[in-house]
């Protein structure tokens, strides 16, 4: 028995729209993966990742009667996802840093450090200490950067897609990632110079 040919976004948005909770299963299931690795690639935490995933996933079910086609489907579950997960980095770092101040105003010298994250799945290919290095790099880039980085290096999007993600244009893009590429390159070769 043939299996049903997938249905295509145009037809799945349709589906969501009138309430199919079917449709819902299907790009969860057909989207969870990049969107969940998307996330965890800017927040570097398991827990935070899923978490936000889910936050997108719920969003996109109680917002997509909203949803007017400007951005293809993939596009609006990426924008969604970054903005969802910079905003949850912004509230953490908050959280740490209000840690952190109260530690130093208590008189208590314990400051409260932050449990270490998981390791990125690229870590089976290189040295645990560069990539290490290099990720703690990439996330002090500024958000639109890292948010370019991420899409491009991570997800393998093209120009375009990125574009469309962050609302820019391919040349605005293009410039991100050289700043961010730039950046990069010079903490790894000031950090060589010091090994």
């Amino acid at each position: 028995m043939a299996t049903p040919a997938p249905v295509a976004d145009a037809e799945l948005i349709a589906q969501l729209q009138a309430g199919s909770e079917a449709a819902f299963r299907t790009l969860v299931a057909r989207y969870q993966n990049r969107i969940y690795r998307t996330i965890f690639s800017l927040l570097r935490n398991e827990e935070e990742a899923e978490d936000v995933a889910q936050e997108v996933f719920v969003e996109v079910y109680q917002t997509i009667g909203q949803f007017r086609g400007e951005a293809s489907l993939s596009t609006w579950l990426y924008r969604l996802a970054t903005s969802r997960a910079l905003k949850n980095r912004r509230k953490v770092q908050a959280k740490k840093r209000f840690a952190y101040f109260t530690s130093l105003l208590s008189g208590n010298n314990d400051v409260l450090h932050e449990p270490p994250d998981h390791a990125h799945p690229l870590a089976l290919l290189e040295g645990q200490q560069q990539l290490q290095l290099l990720l703690a790099h990439i996330a002090r880039l500024p958000d639109q950067q890292q948010v370019a980085f991420t899409l491009r290096h991570e997800q393998e999007l093209s120009y375009e897609q990125i574009a469309a993600v962050l609302g820019t244009t391919v040349a605005a893009v293009e410039s991100l990632l050289f700043r961010a590429r730039q950046t990069l390159r010079k903490h790894v070769q000031a950090h060589l110079r010091h090994v």
